[in-house]
């Protein structure tokens, strides 16, 4: 059951899905659609979820669920990657690659493999003040407050020199 991401409570679940390349409009668009399709028929052993979605800077899919409404199960997680791995196939993206890292270097979001992040941090092109996107969040209130932080205050500060 869909639901405006705005009215979810702050302790909705949230999992972040991370392009490997920022989305077009017309992408936007599409992945808006199959989003709140995918939300109104996802369920948990045939009960409805209540669950909604967030596109960030274009290269971010945030799916969330209220889970004071109904918790998810394995099949219910199960079957929103599905969705996901069909989104991927459909626009030839990349959503579910742990190994890549994304920082903002001014207002441009950056996303880079796991060992160019640590050669650029031993270098010094990432700082403890560079803003990194902590995708290992899983509250929309953690997303809204403690995604994107300073590398110091973020699982990223164990590459920092």
């Amino acid at each position: 059951m869909f639901t405006e991401y705005t009215n979810l409570p702050n302790n909705s679940r949230v999992w972040i899905y991370q392009s490997d390349r920022e989305f077009t409009e017309k992408e936007v668009a599409f992945i808006a659609e199959k989003a709140e399709d995918f939300i109104n028929q996802w369920t948990r052993h045939g009960d409805d979820l209540k669950g909604s979605f967030t596109i960030k800077y274009n290269q971010f899919l945030v799916l969330a669920v209220d889970e004071s409404f109904n918790n998810v199960s394995g099949c219910s997680i199960d079957s929103s990657v599905r969705f996901i791995k069909a989104l991927e196939n459909e626009l030839q993206l990349d959503l579910m690659n742990k190994m890549n890292v994304t920082f903002k270097d001014n207002d441009n979001v950056n996303l880079v493999k796991l060992p160019d992040f640590q050669k650029f941090a031993k270098d010094k092109k990432i700082t403890s003040d560079t803003i990194v996107f902590n995708n290992m969040v899983n509250t929309k209130e953690d997303f809204e407050n403690n995604w994107e932080v300073p590398a110091k205050e973020s699982w990223h500060k164990r590459f920092l020199v």
